[in-house]
């Protein structure tokens, strides 16, 4: 079995973890490949690899991997979703991070995953990504994402006027700080702090989120993912930031986005003590007394 290993910047104690998990591995006599950019991060640190096999860009639809562990949070998970691309690599996300919608499996339980994964106990829950596309291909051939794609103003100053249609059908224009097209993924995150509706994962629905909008009756809205979804800024700085989960491009106004539903998705691992609502119960604190 061949697996991909990939994290970001962590402490003394989570050294610990991150060593138990990689002798795990070696001693299940697992092929180890560590991202190129974690494999750099591990040689400043405590921890001992028995590998020097690495798996990058150029590399990894050779490689034939059977999964790639995430160690850190979602953001850690969202990198490896743009690295897999169209190769739909399962994912596992071992949550060493903060909050963990995506990387569900805890620390403390990661050798138990991890012998679950070995013995292919587990199903799959693949995810619904979304496309960006521009006439400039600003975002290049990592044009799609897991969570969302979000406008927003690039001054301080002033909102921005957001034209949206959708399948050609002008919805609305939103005068706001910005707006967001989630998937049901991305439902949890940036949309959610906004006021955007929670969204089970099959749902296949996309939701509009405005951020800050000047007129308080503009709510957000769900619609089918088969929407396409047109936008078109306008505003007093002649350029605005677009983002794709982690990923951002400054953009000229007057340039057409458009969001459509990916052609892949992003396929993660899912065992079997994991479950979405207690997912959502655990991270939102549902019918726990927060008051002291």
């Amino acid at each position: 079995m061949k697996i991909g290993v990939h994290g970001k910047e962590f402490d003394s104690q989570t050294a610990v973890i991150i060593q138990g998990i990689l002798d795990f591995l070696y001693a299940n006599h697992v092929e180890v490949y560590l991202s190129e950019g974690y494999a750099q991060i591990l040689t400043t640190t405590s921890v001992k690899t028995s590998t020097e096999q690495i798996y990058n860009q150029s590399n990894l639809s050779s490689l034939n991997l059977t999964t790639i562990i995430t160690l850190g949070g979602d953001g850690t998970l969202l990198d490896v979703v743009s690295q897999i691309g169209n190769l739909e690599i399962p994912i596992l996300g071992i949550n060493i991070g903060r909050l963990g919608f995506l990387a569900t499996t805890a620390k403390e339980e990661a050798i138990d995953s991890l012998k679950q994964v070995l013995n292919e106990e587990f199903n799959f829950d693949v995810r619904t990504l979304l496309r960006l596309e521009t006439e400039n291909k600003c975002f290049g051939n990592k044009n799609f994402a897991l969570n969302d794609c979000t406008i927003l103003k690039k001054d301080t100053s002033s909102m921005i006027v957001v034209h949206t249609y959708v399948n050609g059908d002008f919805l609305n224009s939103y005068w706001a700080d910005g707006l967001i097209i989630s998937t049901p993924t991305g439902s949890t995150g940036y949309s959610l702090s906004c006021g955007g509706p929670l969204i089970l994962p099959q749902s296949h629905n996309f939701a509009i989120t405005p951020i800050s909008p000047h007129n308080l009756t503009a709510r957000p809205m769900v619609l089918s993912d088969d929407s396409e979804i047109t936008l078109r800024v306008e505003g007093r700085s002649d350029s605005f930031l677009v983002s794709l989960d982690s990923r951002f491009e400054i953009v000229n106004n007057g340039v057409t986005l458009k969001v459509v539903k990916e052609n892949f998705g992003a396929k993660l691992i899912k065992l079997p003590n994991n479950n979405i609502f207690d997912t959502l119960r655990q991270k939102l604190n549902w019918g726990a007394d927060v008051r002291n």
